[in-house]
């Protein structure tokens, strides 16, 4: 593991305290380190992640999601996990880790098993013939980050297809062209759940 550098390492106990305040959690006077178990894992994640700016913008967000996300994803190391591999493959498709992860809310509600009626597989809902149409060997839509490499360029294909028109675009990746009950809801929990302030 890469060790974390001093200053980095302050910052990441501030925002770990300021969110335990911020969420309404006292701190004991004796407690010297809030939850060890998260920010080992925290760290580790951090030093893993290469679709962010800087160390800081990492600790940052993923702080910042994963306090979003506990609720449904309980396990630190797997959320966090989660959480990096959205970042990774959103980023690298051109989109925003927050739109990623309101599409995924409403398409499985982080259920990386879920199969819907019609066959879509994992967290973003993606149908099974996109594998026959991009062949890979080993390719598992189950798997967290093919499922997020091809829900994410699914997305952004439709959202170049419909010439920036987010509505348009999620209602395609949903099958609901023409219809606005899709993209209202995706909007909706994005903007109360993962619309990140800056």
């Amino acid at each position: 593991m890469t060790e974390i550098h001093p200053y980095s390492r302050y910052l990441l106990t501030t925002v770990i305290t300021l969110w335990f305040l911020s969420a309404g959690v006292a701190l004991a006077a004796t407690q010297e380190r809030p939850d060890a178990a998260l920010r080992a894992v925290l760290e580790k994640t951090i030093g893993e992640s290469d679709s962010f700016k800087d160390r800081f913008d990492a600790e940052v967000w993923l702080m910042d999601m994963s306090t979003r996300l506990k609720s449904r994803v309980p396990d630190d190391a797997e959320r966090l996990d989660l959480l990096k591999n959205v970042h990774y493959e959103a980023t690298k498709a051109g989109l925003h880790p927050e739109m990623v992860l309101a599409v995924i809310n409403v398409e499985s509600n982080f259920d990386r098993w879920a199969i819907s009626h019609a066959g879509a597989q994992g967290l973003m809902q993606v149908m099974p013939f996109w594998l026959k149409e991009i062949p890979q060997a080993g390719d598992n839509l189950f798997d967290i980050r093919t499922n997020l490499r091809f829900g994410c360029t699914i997305l952004k294909h439709y959202i170049k297809r419909e010439k920036g028109d987010f509505q348009r675009a999620l209602a395609r990746y949903n099958g609901s062209l023409g219809k606005v009950w899709y993209p209202n809801r995706v909007f909706d929990v994005l903007n109360k759940r993962w619309f990140k302030s800056r």
